[in-house]
């Protein structure tokens, strides 16, 4: 509020007149002071727009690594850190309103950038590109040229090589807008970067809604044609992170279909169906019901390690469509998924031993957290029968892909 020259208002008024003037103005001063006390306090403790930002730590290199906090009407809090773009943890309520970690990670930086944890490379909430999943013998050909990428899973290439989006410092700017409060990343992968060709642009959005949504939105331009297939890899555990396995969690993948693979995890460019055999989730069923049957697929992931085929029927490209429910009878807590993309990679977490201890000090035994990547097929790139990857220099890539969070007595229909 805009305030009066005193000197020149005093000239009009009496001595008593004056008096009462400057007593308001102080008055006034007062309040202005308190109203914006009590700004600064809330927008410290994120009370006014849902955003918190504090230091998570420093690179090797001395390049300062922040996170983000969100927090949504109903109380459920995300928090992010622009290194890799990864969720560190996600807080939602059970039946009782009890709220609980559900995401699977680590609460410093140091965690993140051990030797222990770039071993064992499970990719906790990261963002995975340029690839997300794997590319048959670290190699494709694409106009005539072709490229080499890192073998970094075996003999093939897995989540964008030894340097991925999971493990680059991302730009953030932190939003508000009608849908909800979020956090914009950007990162420009130069040309040639881990063997891709192109210099790619790539924008990913988060978007926590007042709906209990998470809303993922990437976005990616490239000056020469090259592949490119984002997702995010968040393990959940939704009896709370570090609790025990996630096999009695209830799994509904609308997916008639799946990409049988070799015994390297590289699919054989076969459409399988799923129905009759362990892969069949077109109907709510207990993660672990199936899991050890005698089964080859099985085998050759130490469990589901697979990509669904999603039944999107004549939704359009950029339509959202179901790909997913999980529901843990204990708690309540249910996510359903929802996305633009043609399939989802659905993991198991078989390969957690018990080597990561998480936020809460407990170990991540096996199975403990499960995956649900929505993407593109593995190794389209070599595949001419799987939707394309490629992105060409003028097209826009879009993608979209929907979490929301609730909690209930019985998953439903």
């Amino acid at each position: 509020m805009p305030l009066i020259n005193t000197q020149v208002g005093a000239q009009k008024y009496s001595a008593g007149s004056t008096l009462l003037l400057s007593a308001g103005i102080a008055l006034l001063m007062i309040s202005a002071a308190e109203a914006q006390s009590e700004t600064q306090a809330a927008a410290g403790n994120g009370a006014e727009n849902g955003v918190e930002k504090s230091v998570f730590g420093h690179l090797p290199d001395g390049r300062q690594v922040d996170v983000y906090q969100f927090t949504n009407a109903n109380g459920i809090e995300l928090r992010v850190t622009n290194y890799g773009g990864i969720i560190l943890s996600l807080k939602t309520p059970d039946m009782d309103g009890k709220f609980d970690d559900i995401a699977l990670g680590f609460d410093a930086l140091e965690a993140y950038l051990s030797d222990e944890y770039r071993q064992a490379n499970p990719y906790f909430g990261a963002i995975i590109g340029r690839y997300g999943n794997r590319i048959a013998g670290g190699q494709f050909s694409l106009d005539g040229e072709t490229y080499s990428l890192a073998t970094n899973d075996g003999s093939n290439h897995l989540h964008g090589g030894d340097q991925g989006f999971d493990k680059v410092l991302w730009q953030a700017e932190p939003f508000e807008s009608d849908a909800g409060n979020g956090l914009v990343l950007r990162y420009t992968s130069e040309d040639g970067e881990e063997g891709y060709p192109g210099k790619l642009e790539s924008e990913v959005t988060y978007t926590l809604t007042d709906n209990d949504e998470l809303m993922v939105d990437y976005r990616a331009v490239t000056d020469k044609a090259t592949p490119i297939n984002l997702t995010q890899h968040s393990y959940f555990n939704l009896k709370g992170e570090g609790s025990d396995t996630i096999l009695d969690h209830q799994l509904m993948i609308n997916a008639p279909e799946f990409t049988p693979v070799n015994d390297t995890l590289i699919p054989t460019g076969e459409i399988r169906s799923v129905e009759g055999t362990p892969f069949d989730f077109t109907q709510a069923t207990p993660i672990g019901e199936r899991i050890e049957q005698e089964n080859e697929q099985l085998a050759f992931g130490g469990g589901y390690d697979h990509n669904f085929v999603l039944a999107r029927d004549n939704a359009a490209s950029d339509e959202l469509v179901l790909a997913a429910k999980v529901w843990e009878p204990r708690s309540g807590r249910l996510v359903e998924i929802t996305t633009t993309e043609p399939a989802i990679q659905f993991y198991s977490g078989n390969f957690l031993n018990g080597d990561l201890t998480g936020k809460q000090g407990q170990a991540y035994g096996h199975r403990s957290g499960f995956a649900l990547e929505t993407q593109h097929y593995p190794d389209s790139p070599n595949q001419e029968a799987f939707p394309s990857t490629i992105l060409e220099p003028g097209e826009t890539y879009r993608s979209r892909t929907v979490y929301r969070f609730s909690a209930q007595q019985d998953l439903g229909s």
